[in-house]
């Protein structure tokens, strides 16, 4: 008796592996109308890549649907409105351009004037700024006798007079 539950759990659990015929046997035209309807389609899971291309349980149960539907005659569009009923205008790896995804289409032109705009403001205002000019001669004579009046200061308080120094040795005071 415990053989033969054994046998037919095993029996069983190859059916659980067994694919449909359909899968076996595929039929080129289905086959590619299925890679087309699914290269437009985004996978859920991983929502950067279409279900063609996703290896997810959910992006290969979506593209068994997708055969099924094809099986059964419905057109690439019904297929696709189904799907973006079922899963919303996100399952579309294009969205349309509608008023919901208006900042979605636009979104990349608005930045990149934006930031053509912020470093046309951004260089202008560089340009804008006064250039520093070399001091004219007697400029130069007031900043060459202010710096000579404060080193001969210094000098005479003794805050930086130069240490002697021994040849090898280190700087006494």
């Amino acid at each position: 008796m415990r053989r033969l539950l054994a046998l037919a759990a095993a029996i069983i659990a190859t059916w659980a592996w067994g694919q449909s015929s359909e899968i076996d046997h595929p039929d080129p035209a289905v086959e590619s109308r299925l890679k087309a309807i699914s290269e437009e389609l985004r996978c859920l899971v991983c929502q950067n890549q279409t279900i063609a291309d996703s290896h997810a349980t959910l992006a290969v149960d979506l593209r068994q649907q997708i055969r099924a539907m094809v099986g059964a005659g419905k057109t690439d569009a019904e297929i696709r409105a189904y799907m973006v009923q079922r899963y919303g205008d996100f399952v579309l790896y294009k969205p349309p351009f509608q008023r919901n995804t208006l900042l979605l289409w636009l979104g990349p032109a608005i930045l990149i004037v934006g930031g053509a705009l912020a470093l046309g403001i951004t260089i202008r205002r560089r340009g804008a700024l006064p250039v520093a000019m070399a001091p004219d001669d007697a400029r130069r004579r007031e900043l060459e006798s202010l710096l000579a009046g404060s080193e001969s200061a210094a000098v005479r308080s003794g805050e930086h007079a130069p240490a002697k120094t021994k040849k090898g040795g280190r700087s006494r005071p």
